[in-house]
């Protein structure tokens, strides 16, 4: 595609917004976006929103969004959001992004009552649901169903299954209390495991959980300590101290596993004093498992003697145990720690510096906490934000890992893009997978070239398949043979570089070396690229290069080469 060809459809994008030609703006803009053009049509949209082409503000409030312009994209979805279903959705899904979800339920609202964007109906269905009100939801999005409309039925099936889960606990947690029955209460509360993986997106679901548990735990110990753990992963840090009472309650009414439990997530929390107290409980309970916690607990912080009589209580016949006692051995005779291994014993320290103020400690002290075998990413959030917030890339990173545990997406990308603008090589990667999902080729590839910079060999790969894929082969060249040269047959990517390399190779006239890479890639495409990527990602499949083709085209390039050479020696 020359630059004459851009320029030609960009005019042509604006001459059709100012002759409010809707229909032609639209399909000219598609011929950018499609063409993996967005850099080029940037101008034009802009010019075309100028105009006022509907479609332009919504493609470019798109891209500004995908690209870290909110505000941006927030005004330009405004504009027009009040009489454009597309404007009100891409508005709605950004307010909601941002927490302002009142703002966002509107928006929705406005654009399937005045527009029947179909989408926005989901999403108010979706707010509906993440407020609680399940069959509310299932019910608006059931109601006014057209031809075409079979979208709405995955989520109002969704929204129906949360209500019979209640309602099947509610009954079954009713017969329990009448007969006070305390393993059919536990059975009853069992079942509310179902909606472990939706308390994150529908957060409304919680209180009626909440009140389920607490029915449960009034007639079973052990339902209790799941009550306990359910406080734990969705309550605040006020339900904290009835977590801890209910799994004492438990431990005391003999529950196997409630008092580990507790030392387990004291020990996440930082809670260390409070998590030998809760081993000790087990441990007299009989446990063998909280020994060995106590044992690395000790050892930590360097409190060897009472590490070695815990881990000799396991016996010689135990080689992990025996391996503790050897390492113990050696840290008493003076023998450094491992180079990966932080000083657990600065713990109490970083947490005093961090409560008085200090944002590295704070990050210190959850880092720790992380590396003790703490996954309490809700506890570790609060400790690490200071710091990501005061610029630490590292911070930033291990701040989007967590929130992408938590399924805070948006926090997720929000600091991936800190971390990757503070020089971080993961978040330029996931800047570029980012970029890439929303097909922002042009920006995926910027992201990729920052994170090869930075010494990633697989972004290397990624670069410059991005390269060979928009034919910039001379480009791309320097990204592939580092990637090649670099890797080894234990690299789960050496088929798909190979394949790219050779391609790039080839088209620089590069024949013979061409050769044995794409002959690789030929015979093993199959078998080891396919299988890394969704077969239903239809874009995806037409940018993948196709080996066996590209080597049928080396072939006869090697035999027009040597046709020539002939020719020449006849002539000769």
């Amino acid at each position: 595609m020359t630059t004459q060809d851009i320029q030609t459809r960009g005019e042509a994008l604006v001459a059709a917004a100012l002759a409010k030609d809707a229909k032609d703006a639209h399909r000219h803009t598609d011929f950018f976006v499609f063409g993996r053009h967005v850099d080029e049509g940037i101008p034009y949209w802009e010019r075309a929103v100028e105009a006022g082409d509907i479609w332009s503000h919504y493609t470019l409030a798109r891209y500004r969004k995908i690209r870290g312009d909110r505000a941006a994209a927030d005004a330009l979805y405004r504009e027009w959001a009040e009489f454009d279903g597309g404007c009100a959705y891409g508005l709605g899904v950004l307010l909601r992004e941002d927490g302002k979800t009142g703002e966002a339920a509107e928006w929705f609202r406005q654009g399937w009552e005045n527009g029947r964007h179909l989408d926005c109906k989901i999403e108010l269905g979706r707010l509906m649901a993440a407020e609680g009100r399940c069959a509310e939801a299932s019910a608006f999005l059931m109601s006014d169903v057209e031809l075409g409309d079979i979208a709405v039925y995955r989520w109002s099936r969704l929204f129906d299954s949360f209500e019979e889960v209640f309602d099947r606990v509610a009954e079954a947690l009713e017969a329990a209390e009448a007969d006070e029955d305390g393993p059919a209460a536990l059975a009853a509360v069992r079942e509310l495991f179902e909606l472990d993986q939706h308390f994150a997106d529908y957060p409304g679901l919680a209180p009626r959980a909440d009140a389920l548990y607490r029915r449960g735990s009034a007639l079973s110990p052990e339902a209790g300590m799941y009550y306990a753990m359910f406080l734990t992963e969705t309550g605040d840090e006020e339900a904290w101290s009835e977590a801890v009472e209910l799994l004492l309650r438990a431990r005391e009414a003999g529950v196997p596993q409630a008092a580990a439990l507790l030392g387990n997530t004291c020990e996440q929390r930082g809670e260390m004093a409070e998590a030998e107290r809760a081993h000790r409980l087990a441990v007299e309970a009989g446990e063998e498992a909280p020994q060995w916690n106590l044992g690395m607990l000790c050892l930590r912080l360097g409190r060897y003697d009472e590490a070695e009589r815990w881990f000799g209580e396991f016996g010689e016949d135990d080689k992990d145990a025996v391996q503790q006692l050897a390492r113990i051995a050696a840290l008493r005779a003076g023998g450094p720690r491992a180079a990966d291994e932080p000083d657990y014993r600065q713990l109490p320290v970083l947490r005093e510096r961090a409560e008085a103020g200090d944002a590295e400690a704070g990050y210190a002290y959850a880092d720790m906490l992380n590396d003790w075998g703490g996954k309490n990413a809700r506890y570790l959030i609060p400790w690490i934000e200071p710091a990501a917030r005061a610029g630490n890339p590292d911070a930033a990173y291990d701040l989007a890992q967590l929130c992408a545990k938590l399924r805070r997406f948006t926090d997720r990308d929000t600091w991936h893009r800190v971390a990757a603008e503070g020089g971080d090589h993961h978040s330029c990667h996931h800047m570029g997978w980012l970029s890439d999902h929303h097909r922002d080729y042009q920006e995926a590839e910027r992201w990729y070239v920052r994170a090869a910079g930075l010494g990633s060999r697989l972004d290397s790969m990624i670069a410059g398949r991005l390269m060979v894929q928009r034919k910039a082969y001379a480009q791309a060249e320097p990204y592939l043979r580092r990637a090649w040269e670099e890797g080894d047959d234990s690299d789960k990517f050496r088929t798909e570089t190979a394949g790219y390399y050779g391609v790039a190779l080839r088209h620089l006239g590069r024949l013979a070396e061409a050769m044995n890479l794409l002959t690789l890639a030929a015979d093993r495409w199959r078998e080891d690229v396919l299988p890394l990527y969704d077969p239903d990602d239809l874009d995806l499949r037409a940018r993948m290069i196709r080996p066996a083709e590209e080597l049928e085209a080396l072939d006869e390039q090697l035999d027009a080469q040597l046709d020539a050479e002939l020719e020449e020696d006849d002539e000769e």
